[in-house]
């Protein structure tokens, strides 16, 4: 992945922190901002949007329309608002929202690849340290093949995840 990095003077980038903070973040704000110029690859460049304070909608709904509202809201964790935003913003071609319990299967998945990172790094240093002191390394096959399925299980569940969720934004 490539990195695109510039500077500003320091006012500039205090406020640009402030906006940033409400939209995911300085680095989310500004790949949104890249792709929104230059299109994502997946469709054509969209027209820049400008970015600020959020403002409030107001629409009209029956009771049962509510209702149902609120009880499809309350599914994905969310309360009636922030399932009309989610919508509204998935379909404005932001990135997929992500419910409380998604991030924590993500969050999870990450902890899980970063262990399995940490064994294997470990395995690495053993088998430098003994190829440098001149002794043979004896890695245990299944040691490694449990590692490759708990990094395949782990992947397995992020696409999962991840799948479910656009799925869901997306209406299919």
């Amino acid at each position: 992945m490539a990195f695109l990095g510039f500077h500003v003077d320091d006012a500039l980038a205090k406020k640009f922190a402030a906006m940033a903070a409400n939209e995911g973040g300085r680095s989310a704000l500004m790949r949104r901002l890249v792709e929104r110029a230059v299109g994502d690859g997946r469709a054509p460049a969209r027209a820049m949007m400008p970015t600020s304070a959020s403002r409030k909608v107001t629409i009209r709904l029956s009771e049962s329309e509510l209702h149902l509202l609120a009880t499809i809201a309350a599914q994905r964790g969310m309360n009636r608002t922030q399932w009309i935003a989610s919508l509204v913003r998935t379909r404005l071609g932001l990135p997929v929202q992500q419910t409380h319990d998604e991030r924590q299967a993500l969050r999870a998945v990450a902890r899980e690849l970063n262990r399995i990172g940490g064994n294997i790094n470990q395995i690495a240093h053993a088998a430098n340290l003994n190829r440098l002191i001149g002794s043979s390394v004896k890695i245990e096959a299944e040691a490694i093949r449990g590692a490759s399925a708990r990094i395949k299980a782990a992947l397995e569940e992020l696409r999962a995840t991840l799948k479910r969720n656009a799925d869901y934004w997306e209406g299919r």
